[in-house]
Order: C-alpha cells, then structure tokens, then sequence
C-alpha cells in the first residue's frame, strides 16, 4: 500500500507513460543490484541518485515499459532482444513495480515476489539512510510462525503469522505480551512481515536493548460480507471489518493464540495498532470492545479526538498508551486540527499519548516502518 498504490490511483496511472527527468539530466553510473533481486539476479539496479535502471529478454516484444508504482517509463531493446529502461529518482525504501509487454501487465522475473495492491507482485527495495532499523543484520533472530486455524466467527479457515521473539524457546517458562498488528486496504497478513519488515524490526530492537520482547500476530483484516465477495469495495469492506473482524479478533484469533501460545492473558498485556486502514480498525475496535487492548497504535489511520474520549470513560480509563503517527507528507495540509495539535488536545484531557511524524515520507511502508520503530519501545513499559 505504497502512497501511489490504491487500486483507482494505479488505473489512472498505469495508463500514463512517463519520460523519466533522467533522460535529460547526468545520470551517476554506479548502478548496484537491489537487495530486492531474486538471488544471482543483476537487475533491476540503482544508483546513488536512486534512479532504477530495469532489463528484460523480450525479443518479441513491440513495446515494454518499467512501471512503478503505477508510472509507465519507457524501455528500449537492443539488438540482442534485451529491453532496458530507467526511472525518475525514487523515494528510500519499498515501492511496488512490474512490467508491461505489450499492453499486459507482467510481473518482473527478476525481483522478488509479494502482496500488495490487491495483486501478487514484484517489488523495489531502495536503499535508506535509516535502513538499519528494518535491515538483516548480524543479531539474534525471532522466528515468523505461518498457521491456520478455524474460525467459529466465520466458519473457515483464518490464516495468520506470529512473531516469536529470539529467546522465546529458551525458557519454557516465561510468558509474553502480544501486539496484534494489521496492514492497510487492498494487503494482508503477509503485508507486516514482507514489505513492514517487522521481524527484522523487532530482533534488531531486541538486539540493541530499545524494546521489551513480545509477540506479534498478524491477521487478514480485509473482510467482506460472504453476499459482496472479496472485491467489495472500501466501504463494503469497512462496514464488515467494523462489524465482522472485531468478532473474529476478540472471539476466534485471541483465544487461539492465548491457548497455543506462552502468552500473559489479560488487558494490560495485550496491544492492537494497525496502518491506514488497520488503524481505523485499532481505532474502532478499541473505543467500542473495551477489556481487550491497553495499548494502541494508529499509523496513517485517523486519532484518538477529545470527543472520543469524552464518550468513552473506560478508555481514559485503561488506555495506557495512545500511539498516533503519519508521513510528514500526509499531513502538509491538514483540514482542520492537524494529527499532532489532536494528540496534544488528548494529552491535555490525561491520555498517555505519542505522536510521531516520519520526516519526508507519505502514505506508504517507510512511513509504517519508521512508525513500529518508534512504537515498540513504548509498549509494555
């Protein structure tokens, strides 16, 4: 759910062909592999102005272009059928990419594969000045647990991911908190893992002393009503996730992970926080089933308001830690109080409460990345 990446930008979009600016500007080559490759792969590449340069075998082909996130760059074939093409500077971090060949849009070979945007696809992983706190490196390990399990909520299988942390098969004896944490509209549960990057987030706060250690659960919150199907749109989707998913939360997932899981059961142990539509679901959820969460998290997905505290005593009450944040960029022109003036409002009225801002990043994963950087520190004090 990168900041160009709803599914009615990327129409729009997609039908667009973009003349990168670095056609027409000195382009630096030091082009490296992105770590985003498939293994033993060369391209795509980037420089240090972090243009991406893209190659295909397409000798057939009429006409290939690089498209990212939703842009259309033309590509050019040389005489051994070998396409190539390059982009406009990009913004650090992951950006959803693929290829169109003549007319269809293909995923490219070379990267590695993930959900987002409602559709399997390939990814750009641009390198970031702040990339050790989500980057593979020497530490310890958590484990990321795949499982199904029955939903009594909605008569199937769910599907989620658990975060263990590195110790937690040490001692058999010590419990954990948990964080349920959620992705955004059109992704899901593999959404935190694959491009959040929160495994390597939280072994990389372990390792550093910045954060306690707990679990993490990862659910599809992404529900329809079974008479829409699972292409309802956003408010279709809304509407059952409001009234469906907090079912499927508190009734089926909870109770799983509390019985197949050394968790500690109760309120004050236990998290939700969630990006852009995860967080109005953490926002929902916790003003309207109180006795499950202490602690929230709102990532680029509305605030916590004065108004919502005044009409809910218990959450004044009990909260103990309010978390809002954004991408600076989404949050330039505000309409009204900004997300920052609303934290400090609530903070007035006693609320625990953060707000965080990632500086130069808007409605996308660096922002969400950056934002459970600074969250899980606070959690379980």
């Amino acid at each position: 759910m990168n900041r160009k990446s709803f599914a009615i930008v990327c129409a729009v979009a997609a039908s667009l062909v973009h003349m990168p600016q670095a056609a027409s500007q000195q382009v630096t080559e030091d082009f490296r592999s992105l770590s985003s490759n498939q293994y033993g792969e060369q391209y795509p590449m980037v420089n240090s102005q972090r243009i991406v340069r893209g190659r295909i075998l397409a000798p057939a082909a009429h006409e290939v272009f690089l498209q990212i996130n939703g842009i259309n760059y033309p590509m050019t074939k040389d005489a051994d059928g070998y396409w190539m093409g390059q982009s406009d500077p990009l913004d650090e971090g992951n950006h959803y990419y693929g290829l169109v060949i003549d007319g269809a849009n293909v995923p490219d070979p070379a990267s590695l594969f993930l959900y987002g945007s409602g559709a399997e696809r390939t990814q750009l992983e641009i390198p970031a000045q702040d990339e050790y706190k989500y980057a593979l490196r020497d530490v310890p390990h958590g484990q990321i647990r795949e499982i199904y399990f029955h939903s009594n909520t909605t008569g199937a299988q769910r599907h989620i991911f658990v975060y263990t942390p590195p110790q937690y098969d040490d001692d058999v004896n010590v419990r954990y908190p948990v964080l349920y944490l959620q992705h955004g509209y059109t992704e899901n549960e593999t959404g935190w893992s694959r491009q959040g990057r929160c495994g390597f987030i939280m072994d990389n706060l372990l390792a550093d002393g910045k954060c306690l250690p707990f679990i993490i659960v990862m659910e599809n919150g992404e529900i329809s009503h079974p008479a829409q199907g699972p292409q309802a749109n956003f408010g279709s989707l809304m509407s059952a996730a409001n009234e469906l998913f907090p079912k499927i939360l508190t009734q089926d997932v909870i109770p799983y992970i509390d019985s197949h899981f050394r968790t500690i059961p109760d309120k004050a142990h236990r998290a939700l926080a969630g990006l852009s539509m995860g967080g109005m679901q953490t926002r929902h959820i916790s003003l309207n089933y109180p006795g499950y969460f202490s602690q929230i998290g709102i990532f680029s997905g509305g605030t916590i308001s004065v108004q919502d505290i005044n009409s809910n005593p218990e959450f004044k009450k009990e909260n103990t830690l309010t978390f809002i944040s954004y991408g600076s960029r989404e949050v330039e022109n505000p309409r009204g109080q900004s997300p920052k003036e609303t934290v400090q409002a609530i903070r007035e009225q006693g609320i625990n409460a953060y707000y965080y801002e990632s500086p130069q990043t808007a409605h996308e994963w660096q922002t969400w990345r950056r934002s459970l950087y600074e969250f899980a520190p606070l959690l379980f004090r």
